[in-house]
């Protein structure tokens, strides 16, 4: 089994990224969605970055973006992947993609029909984060969906040839049970928090459980 990849979103602080930029997380994520509480600015993140220096690939988290928001984000900000976690058509993904030329993922809401969604994306989105249905809400909400549901999900994507996210309520205290459903990512936030900043510890905890579970399945 190869290791699951690992996002360390919600970054919103120097400090906070110091913390996730030293783990041997794959990605780091940035929330740039204004009426959210982990929103930060593009110059500030871009600030952050050049003290830093993170060897993660970094995301973009947006909602219904326009194709100017995200070219404005890119000019402060070095992202790799654009993430998406609106009402977005594949229309609107074919020309982020087209006028950007970045990979991008899709959040999917686990609910009825989910799986249909993610074949509306075939071969337009080039990942899935799945998350929690939470009215009011887009996400970071530290709510679980039905985990039983995750190896369908997952065998969609593989079936696409893109990876499969985890989100929502993820934290030390549940890691081990989620890695027995084999997710191909996982997606955290506010699982590793305390006090609404990261914490290195809980960080730490998550990753170990995450390399212990691929050495005991090798």
């Amino acid at each position: 089994m190869k290791e699951p990849i690992v996002k360390l979103c919600g970054n919103r602080s120097l400090s906070d990224l110091a913390k996730t930029s030293s783990s041997h997380a794959s990605h780091l994520g940035f929330i740039f969605v204004r009426r959210t509480k982990r929103y930060v600015r593009p110059e500030s993140v871009g600030r952050w970055v050049k003290k830093i220096r993170p060897k993660q690939k970094l995301v973009g988290v947006f909602i219904d973006p326009t194709i100017e928001e995200i070219e404005e984000t890119l000019q402060f900000v070095p992202l790799d992947v654009i993430q998406l976690h609106g009402n977005e058509t594949v229309s609107q993904l074919l020309r982020i993609k087209e006028a950007v030329g970045l990979p991008v993922w899709k959040v999917i809401h686990h609910q009825s029909g989910g799986i249909d969604q993610m074949d509306v994306f075939r071969g337009v989105a080039d990942g899935y984060i799945v998350d929690s249905k939470v009215d009011g809400a887009a996400g970071g909400t530290g709510v679980r969906f039905d985990w039983e549901a995750i190896p369908s999900y997952r065998d969609e994507a593989y079936n696409q040839g893109v990876p499969c996210f985890v989100a929502g309520g993820i934290n030390p205290e549940n890691i081990k049970e989620l890695l027995t459903y084999r997710p191909d990512g996982i997606d955290l936030s506010s699982g590793i928090e305390i006090g609404e900043r990261k914490d290195i510890g809980k960080i730490q905890t998550i990753l170990k459980e995450v390399e212990q579970n691929v050495a005991s399945i090798s």
